[in-house]
């Protein structure tokens, strides 16, 4: 159709023009021409009528066919050229056809109508274009830098990485950053779509278009203006927004056909009852002319478009990117998710769950004064945590997090040694001098220690529910050593990732899986508080592609990923979602949609839009065939006059395309109730 496609060249783009000349786009001509010609067509009309065909009323005529058919010929020639043809020359010979019979108000309004209908289609489907152009004014021009203790305003294509840039309470962000002095509050939901605004402290991520809502910092630059998220995220959904559903490329490819077929068809209506039945030509010619306005595939041609670029808009300002139309087509039909665990159903870190007293029983514990009570459970993680801060171990580091996050003072540490595989040991300052051992059973197989069988019954207890234990042991001046606790550590379930399980089976997934190469204890112990319905654990990347496509025989599969570790399972999928791509450059390539932040909500909200997308795509398509079979046998067999099928067909046109605009306007169906706080710690 002409004029449907919509250009987003960047504002900043090109030389200055002058203000009229910006103004008067080819989107505005074509509006203009639309207004011309009703004109020349209404005075036309008028004019035929009062005096009959006089040069006035040739040359309003003309003037009109030159306005209404002016993009129309252009496009047409251009199909030409490359030895295609095209709705628009259906169009065109149809107006040039009523004046041949002498009827130049019928294609004067034909030209009208389709011209008309064509300003619409390109206001409308410029509306799903928005997502862009709202993106693009979320990039600041400027950026406020501090060199050499001074504040100095430099445009954001200026900056290099490592630069300092200061961001004051109401800033916008203007580049992709690291937080290296202050805190605040920042509201992100331009772009991971959160819509809680997050707190930001030192060594925190800023992305460039966020808004900074309280505090001021100091951020160094990480990423150059035209590598921001932000920019990346403009080219991804322009990308997305050129890329053609499977329906869209079989209807493309069809029209070509079909439009060959009606002018042949046309012929056809024009030749054979003349020569056979004798039948008057103008008679003949004019039925054949409705027949081809009637039968032109406009609204079959527009019908996909407008919905995918609407779901696509859709999908951009809730932080989910689709890479193209058939990437939504492919979501809409997913029958089987697949979740990697760590940091997809997981938070993605160690972090301590359980921090135990040895021995349990209290009757016990009041018989062992060194041992009694927590507060004690404060002073044997101070105590654990003291030794592990001189350990590099993932397990170390999530117990000296714990204790942090409690504000515990930790005692001195010496004579600190690791043993590999086992655990740590040190003497701390605490009660002037006491040796601490922190690690897994193999730690103590040598060695002498009073409670170990209540500590090894508690590791066990936390192992069934999917937990890694250290115990924590101090030893006597003998020599022997007496059990003090047990710290227990997990990778723990993402907040909401249970009810999402439950939000992807009411959009009708079938199953639901867990594919880890973590072991079968820990990811069974996952699966079951997420409420997956199967669980493999213990694979390599190669066995994570062969579980993806096992499933296939369920049909579509979504594996879901951080875009990095499960990238040949993601490649292998029939869709892959990449989690968290608003810190990752290869999530952004890897998938075919993003999830700007680590929200597993917005799967079950993409598979629904898809579902909804597919659902209009299918009324459209219907709509538009039933019209064309209506408007074609009432023009063959009922008189059917030109006016009226041009407005049935153009009608339709505009009715297919406001359809799908309502996708704009999709709601996610599963949406939580945002939490009440002010803000939510990243």
């Amino acid at each position: 159709m002409t004029n449907a496609d919509v250009s987003l060249a960047s504002p900043n783009s090109g030389p200055a023009l002058p203000r009229w000349r910006a103004w008067l786009t080819e989107d505005r001509i074509a509006a203009l021409f639309v207004a011309i010609t009703f004109v020349a067509m209404i005075s036309g009309g008028l004019v035929d009528r009062a005096q009959g065909a006089t040069p006035l009323r040739n040359a309003l005529f003309l003037i009109a066919y030159f306005t209404g058919g002016f993009f129309g010929a252009i496009a047409s020639i251009e199909a030409l050229r490359k030895r295609e043809i095209e709705v628009d020359l259906l169009m065109i010979l149809a107006a040039l056809g009523a004046a041949v019979v002498d009827s130049p108000f019928e294609g004067a309004m034909l030209l009208f109508l389709f011209s008309l209908s064509n300003v619409l289609q390109t206001y409308a489907i410029g509306r799903t274009r928005d997502a862009i152009r709202a993106m693009m004014k979320l990039r600041p021009t400027v950026a406020t830098l501090l060199k050499g203790g001074a504040e100095r305003q430099v445009g954001i294509e200026a900056v290099e990485v490592g630069d300092v840039f200061i961001l004051k309470p109401g800033d916008r962000v203007p580049l992709d950053g690291v937080v290296i002095n202050g805190e605040t509050v920042i509201d992100q939901a331009s772009v991971t779509g959160e819509s809680m605004p997050v707190h930001r402290g030192e060594g925190a991520t800023l992305f460039a278009g966020t808004i900074n809502l309280t505090g001021s910092v100091n951020a160094r630059v990480t990423k150059l203006a035209k590598d921001s998220t932000i920019a990346r995220m403009i080219q991804l959904v322009e990308d997305a927004q050129g890329r053609k559903a499977n329906t869209q490329q079989f209807l493309d490819k069809a029209e070509r056909v079909y439009a060959t077929g009606v002018i042949v068809f046309t012929l056809l209506l024009i030749i054979v009852p003349v020569l056979l039945f004798h039948e008057d030509f103008n008679t003949a010619f004019y039925r054949a002319m409705t027949a081809m306005v009637v039968a032109s595939p406009c609204a079959l041609v527009i019908s996909t478009p407008a919905t995918i670029l609407s779901a696509i808009g859709n999908g951009a300002r809730h932080g989910v990117l689709f890479k193209g139309g058939a990437s939504l087509e492919e979501v809409a039909q997913i029958a089987v998710v697949a979740f990697d665990k760590t940091g997809t159903l997981t938070v993605g870190k160690p972090t301590v769950t359980d921090v135990t007293i040895i021995p349990i029983d209290d009757a016990v514990a009041g018989a062992a004064p060194e041992v009694a009570a927590p507060q004690y459970a404060n002073v044997l993680l101070a105590l654990a945590a003291a030794i592990e801060a001189k350990s590099e171990h993932p397990l170390g580091r999530a117990i000296l997090a714990a204790a942090a996050a409690r504000n515990l003072t930790l005692p001195e540490v010496e004579d600190f040694q690791s043993i590999t595989g086992r655990g740590v040991k040190g003497r701390t300052s605490f009660r002037g001098g006491t040796e601490i051992w922190v690690g897994n059973a193999a730690l103590f197989a040598d060695q002498a220690v009073d409670r170990m069988p209540s500590a090894l019954a508690e590791v066990g207890r936390l192992q069934d529910e999917g937990k890694t234990s250290v115990i924590v042991a101090r030893r006597r001046p003998e020599g022997d050593f007496v059990a003090l606790g047990v710290i227990a550590i997990a990778d723990t379930l993402r907040d909401g990732a249970a009810d999402v399980v439950k939000s992807l089976r009411a959009a009708g997934v079938k199953r639901i899986i867990m594919i880890t190469g973590d072991s079968a204890r820990v990811a069974r112990a996952i699966g079951a508080q997420a409420g997956v319905d199967e669980v493999f654990a213990d694979l390599l990347p190669e066995d994570k592609v062969r579980i993806v496509r096992e499933h296939q025989r369920y049909g579509k599969v979504a594996m879901v990923g951080d875009g990095v570790n499960d990238a040949p399972a993601l490649a292998s999928a029939s869709v892959g979602f990449a989690m968290g791509a608003a810190g990752t450059d290869v999530a952004l390539e890897s998938a075919d949609v993003v999830l700007m932040a680590n929200d597993l909500a917005k799967i079950p909200y993409a598979i629904s839009m898809s579902q909804h997308a597919r659902r209009v795509v299918f009324q459209n398509l219907a709509f538009a065939l039933g019209v064309i079979v209506v408007l074609l046998i009432s023009a063959l067999g009922f008189k059917l006059l030109l006016p009226l099928g041009v407005v049935g067909h153009e009608g339709s046109t505009v009715l297919v395309c406001l359809n799908g605009l309502r996708l704009l306007a999709y709601r996610d169906p599963f949406a939580r109730k945002a939490a009440p706080a002010a803000a939510v710690a990243a």
